[in-house]
């Protein structure tokens, strides 16, 4: 049967639209396809280079011990020469398994696998440990580390492993930047984090500084006499793979900050630092007293 004019026209006026309908659709699904193979293409690339970061720790980890061995001149004497040599050699060694090991944690980060084990514990004897395996390091490169423990602290429940492991990865960071001469704080303290969005008919600063007698979470910080981070850098120093143009010169993947991001997030908690250039730095973390059912779920609470 032919088709009425009426019903002619009708048909010419909803092609159009349909074939724009299909034309979206269409795009959509080809934008969501690329997205999956751009995932799945970065996560082989990551299990990949893991893997070669994973293979590397056993030679590396024999070679270092080598390295230790002729230092001690448990095998014979050594010249002047011979131990300079061996130092650049170790120094190379330890960074190089730095290196390693921050792909590592950071690849184990990004497959989900890591996983958080909160047990109730010290804060104050967790943080003098850190600064103990650190205070050559700063002696070493003339910097002055400070930490004097809260009496306010009373044990709570974290993954010490994680939370020494974050601030480490501030201490070091502190440690590159900061110039010989300079001083290094390391803090903490309880804290109330007030987890909504603020607005401009809030509490006011008075009775916030009253609720600090109620605290929620504790608050650590690394504060430094360096060089500063300019306001426009203070979200990106956090991103992966993130180096300051004037610190290319620096050692490093810029991991460290983004493996402290991950580490602080799956503790429930969050990150931020606190910076003006020639000012210096300070980075610091919450942690709530009690793990977020979330937080929980991923690892163990004892």
């Amino acid at each position: 049967m032919a088709a009425t004019p009426e019903k002619t026209c009708l048909a010419q006026r909803e092609g159009p639209e349909s074939a724009a309908l299909r034309a979206d659709s269409g795009g959509d699904q080809d934008i969501l396809q690329q997205f999956h193979q751009l995932q799945t293409r970065y996560q082989r690339t990551t299990n990949a280079l893991a893997s070669a970061a994973h293979d590397l720790k056993t030679p590396l980890a024999i070679l270092n011990g080598y390295v230790e061995v002729l230092r001690s001149e448990k095998l014979g004497p050594l010249n002047e020469r011979q131990r300079e040599v061996l130092r650049d050699m170790h120094s190379s060694g330890q960074r190089l398994q730095q290196f390693i090991q921050d792909f590592l944690s950071f690849s184990t980060l990004e497959t989900g696998e890591m996983k958080m084990r909160f047990e109730k514990a010290d804060l104050n004897g967790c943080l003098s440990e850190v600064c103990r395996l650190w205070s050559n390091t700063f002696q070493e490169k003339g910097l002055a580390l400070y930490f004097l423990p809260n009496e306010k602290l009373g044990e709570f429940p974290f993954d010490s492993a994680k939370v020494q492991r974050v601030v480490s990865n501030l201490l070091d960071n502190a440690s590159k930047y900061t110039p010989s001469g300079g001083t290094v704080w390391l803090h903490a303290e309880p804290h109330m984090w007030e987890r909504r969005a603020e607005t401009g008919s809030g509490v006011s600063q008075e009775r916030r500084r009253q609720s600090t007698f109620h605290p929620n979470s504790v608050k650590i910080s690394v504060s430094d006499t360096g060089p500063g981070i300019p306001a426009e850098y203070h979200m990106e120093v956090f991103d992966d793979f993130f180096r300051l143009s004037q610190n290319e010169n620096q050692s490093g993947m810029g991991l460290g900050l983004a493996i402290a991001r991950r580490l602080v997030g799956g503790m429930g908690g969050k990150i931020w630092v606190e910076s003006a250039p020639g000012a210096g730095c300070k980075f610091s973390f919450v942690i709530p007293l009690k793990p977020a059912a979330a937080a929980a779920g991923k690892g163990k609470t004892k």
